[in-house]
């Protein structure tokens, strides 16, 4: 069986052209191409970033759909805009500053062919900071059902940039809903929780841009009250108990403050556990 699928991308006017070059030109050197691409400008870009995108668009041999959003919405938002013009059942995501390996869309699509029960699977990712030859680490996730479930009571259990999802699993769930920098944890707490089937493709498909810059965008109190809103959220929905709020507030909020060469440390010591 031959999966047909969309490649759902969200750019905004502060990512990096030359690293938006990259991940497009990823796309383009699949063994097994998309049938479109949909990329969602939200709001306006600078110059450098649409002249990236208008090459693409002309010299691709795969479909682009642009879909413009006069102002910015956040991540969330724009792929669900961009959401409803994916003209087919499965959907793979990808972001603008990362490389996906050029056999990573057969091997899912593969996967997916063997096992039609699955509504959203994903893959580990090699982590790089600036040279992509290198893979400084790598986010192992968990590949049964059974462990992503047990998994993302602790971490989210899924890279998002790696993952094919079915649309209409992701809309019946409730799409993307605004929880700022938790987006895609959010929703993959709503899928488990209406019974959606995931599962990991034990290999690395994805070269994950990441390195202290990320670190850093992830400490401080603005993120620690954004991890606070999810805590409230999840609790709400009923996927995490008090305890697992209690034990959250040690393992995930409180370590948004400490010194960014502190979980630098934590966070190498975590990659080497999974």
């Amino acid at each position: 069986m031959s999966i047909k699928f969309s490649v759902l991308i969200s750019v905004y006017h502060k990512e990096s052209p030359l690293f938006l070059e990259e991940a497009l030109a990823s796309m383009e050197n699949q063994t097994l191409a998309a049938n479109e691409i949909v990329l969602v400008k939200d709001g306006p870009l600078t110059a450098e970033l649409d002249t990236v995108i208008d090459k693409y668009t002309k010299v691709s041999k795969t479909s682009y759909i642009i879909v413009v959003l006069e102002q910015n919405v956040g991540l969330g938002e724009a792929l669900n805009e961009g959401m409803r013009h994916c003209n087919y059942e499965w959907i793979a995501r990808m972001d603008t500053d990362d490389i996906a390996l050029p056999h990573r869309f057969e091997v899912q699509t593969s996967h997916l062919s063997k096992n039609p029960k699955i509504d959203i699977l994903g893959s580990w990712i090699c982590e790089f900071d600036t040279d992509a030859t290198e893979c400084e680490k790598e986010r192992k996730v968990p590949a049964s059902h059974e462990d992503i479930m047990n998994f993302s009571k602790y971490r989210n259990p899924l890279n998002h940039m790696t993952v094919f999802f079915r649309k209409d699993a992701v809309l019946e769930s409730g799409g993307y809903q605004p929880m700022n920098g938790f987006e895609d944890y959010y929703l993959w707490m709503r899928m488990l929780m209406c019974g959606k089937q995931f599962a990991n493709i034990p290999k690395v498909l994805l070269k994950a841009r990441t390195g202290r810059e990320m670190i850093v965008r992830r400490q401080g109190w603005k993120y620690m009250k954004n991890e606070v809103a999810l805590e409230k959220a999840a609790y709400k929905i009923g996927f995490w108990s008090k305890f697992d709020v209690f034990r959250n507030v040690f393992t995930r909020i409180l370590p948004r403050v400490l010194p960014v060469f502190i979980v630098e440390k934590l966070y190498t010591l975590l990659r080497k556990f999974e």
